[in-house]
């Protein structure tokens, strides 16, 4: 990574093993980044508070507590991007993962130049600004979206929501009573040459969906057309007056 007179992005890297952590510590600082470690959920939470850092890449298994715990701690307190480790391959850990607040996972073992390429990937995304849906907030029926503030309210009360649950409610309401497509949904929320799992999609859908006040049965907002992606299911969105 060539410099470009930018600070590094620091990556607060959260792994107990040494055989893991050191290799891949360094392959960090080669590729441009400034890593700081941490082998201990206290550890990292104590990082994390004084160092803020750009990036975490959290490990789910550490000595005194679980990643997990980290991760719900870590997005309380802020909207950083988190790629979990896990050396757990099966759906529901990862899903788990997701709807803690994660953008991604890795499974180990994994390869440094494709977490690398994720990292990049992410960070390049979350520097982006969310689409623009017009300067002040929207309404559709019950739901108020301020695209700015990045806000979205519910009969009047606040949507705690991540980073990439916003981005993909603002990318569904721009193109309101259109179907948007998988494909398009990944590239525009997360980016144009993600590699990782589609499962990251679903997964955030469902918890958007939840949020909203969705089900798989009644569902309001969000409507999955198979095969294809999902519509927002009002057509009209107009821009509420100041």
């Amino acid at each position: 990574m060539e410099s470009s007179g930018r600070p590094a992005p620091r990556v607060l890297f959260v792994e107990d093993e040494e055989s893991i952590s050191e290799p891949f510590t360094r392959s960090l600082v080669k590729a441009g980044f400034e890593p700081v470690n941490a082998r201990t959920a206290t550890a990292a939470l104590d990082l994390f508070e004084r160092l803020s850092p750009d990036f975490v890449l959290l490990d789910l298994s550490l000595p005194d507590g679980d990643g997990r715990d980290v991760c719900v701690e870590i997005r309380r307190r802020s909207d950083v991007p988190i790629l979990m480790l896990t050396a757990s391959g099966t759906e529901t850990d990862r899903v788990v993962g997701l709807e803690l607040g994660a953008d991604d996972y890795v499974v180990k073992p994994f390869s440094a130049r494709e977490v690398i390429s994720r990292i990049r990937a992410i960070l390049r995304r979350s520097a982006t600004v969310a689409p623009n849906i017009g300067a002040g907030p929207i309404e559709i029926k019950d739901l108020t979206l301020d695209v700015p503030g990045r806000k979205a309210k519910l009969y009047g009360t606040e949507i705690n929501l991540s980073r990439k649950e916003f981005d993909l409610l603002a990318e569904l309401v721009r193109h309101a009573g259109e179907v948007v497509k998988r494909e398009d949904l990944m590239a525009d929320v997360w980016d144009v040459n993600w590699f990782g799992s589609t499962k990251t999609l679903d997964v955030h859908i469902r918890a958007l969906r939840k949020k909203l006040g969705d089900s798989a049965t009644d569902s309001h907002y969000i409507h999955t057309v198979r095969g294809v992606g999902f519509r927002f299911a009002l057509p009209e969105v107009a821009d509420r007056k100041p």
